[in-house]
């Protein structure tokens, strides 16, 4: 790298360097607690916490068997960070129960714990990231620890448990009433399962094909289904979005896939071809605008590290490596499926996460 020698010397406002410099250290303090939640939620110091009773560390060691030092750190820092409230002079800390909901309670909407899962894997790996960054490389999706996979199918499990059935699939013209009657469905780029076997129980007469490159996930999908009661119409399959089994399908989803996928257009034009002539092709992807000043708020910034660090490089790794990126928006996606094929493209839905987009032949 060269640095011009006679470059100008810009002048520093000392305020607005340590203003800055106290942002840092949040940040900071913001990173050390991606890890910090993670530990609460595995060694079970929400779900002890849920309850609302205030609790003092050597209480909450007991509660959950682990060293009091651990939890006496642990609660200070929550505390310090607003997540749990510290009553002074009882020296007893207490979770909030809107705090509990998002942090101790599977079936809430707001439900986070897989969030920080996926966050705290994701950062795990950036080494790797910043080496392939030398050379333009990438690195596929199997290549991660399992918090990212585990991570990502909890956060993402939430908001389709919140939304798919009562809102995403009613707003696609026609579509719930083909699957009460008995639909033909593809899930591609399925993980491990969850918003296939979601629908696959909300429309027992439909059946179900979810695919995925991903080897292990597809064994987790399939030992997921067997739990859930649906392996009589649901099937689980390894195979690339250019390459999973079937056509006719009334219905083709992609749930938060496709800009981690090298070539998107090969993808949307195999599903043209494997789409029934009257067919849907439902894709989801994350909340973003067309272009990046649209973007500059907390859920883009969140998405777009998770671009840098994980979903770009799964595309890079692939052929074409085409990036999409997490914040392709609306104009980009709507790009890919004309150029694969079809004609008909709308926002159907819209959550602060996610843009729900009904594409047609």
């Amino acid at each position: 790298m060269t640095i011009q020698a006679d470059a100008p010397q810009r002048a520093i406002d000392p305020d607005k360097l340590m203003s800055f410099v106290f942002r840092a250290v949040d940040e900071v303090g913001a990173t050390l607690n991606t890890a910090l939640v993670v530990m609460g939620d595995r060694l079970g110091y929400y779900r002890t916490m849920a309850d609302g009773r205030p609790v003092t560390p050597a209480e909450l060691a007991e509660r959950t068997g682990t060293g009091e030092p651990y939890a006496r750190e642990w609660l200070a820092a929550q505390a310090a960070g607003g997540y749990v409230e510290y009553d002074a002079e009882a020296r007893r800390y207490t979770l909030p129960a809107e705090h509990a909901a998002a942090l101790a309670d599977p079936t809430s909407p707001a439900y986070l714990p897989g969030f920080f899962q996926l966050a705290h894997g994701t950062v795990r790996d950036a080494p790797d990231i910043l080496t392939a960054a030398l050379d333009g490389d990438g690195l596929g999706w199997h290549a991660h620890n399992g918090d990212v996979h585990h991570g990502c199918e909890r956060f993402f499990r939430t908001m389709y448990n919140g939304h798919l059935i009562g809102e995403w699939l009613p707003a696609l013209d026609g579509v719930v009433a083909k699957l009460e009657a008995g639909a033909r469905v593809a899930d591609v780029g399925c993980g491990h399962g969850a918003s296939t076997i979601l629908m696959a129980r909300s429309f027992p007469n439909s059946t179900f094909v979810g695919s995925d490159y991903h080897a292990e996930s597809i064994e987790v999908a399939r030992s997921r289904a067997a739990e859930a009661g649906v392996a009589d119409r649901v099937t689980f399959e390894v195979a690339p979005a250019t390459g999973f089994s079937g056509t006719g399908y009334d219905l083709v989803a992609m749930f938060d896939c496709l800009h981690d996928m090298g070539d998107p257009v090969g993808a949307a034009r195999y599903v043209r071809q494997a789409l029934a002539d009257d067919g849907t092709w439902m894709v989801v992807e994350p909340m973003a605008g067309d272009h990046v000043e649209e973007n500059l708020n907390p859920v883009g910034r969140t998405y777009y590290g998770f671009s840098t660090l994980l979903c770009t490089p799964a595309s890079l790794s692939q052929d074409v490596g085409l990036a999409l990126g997490t914040q392709a928006g609306p104009a980009r996606i709507r790009d890919v499926a004309t150029t694969g094929g079809f004609t008909r493209f709308s926002t159907a839905a819209a959550t602060p996460f996610n843009n729900v987009f009904e594409i047609r032949p």
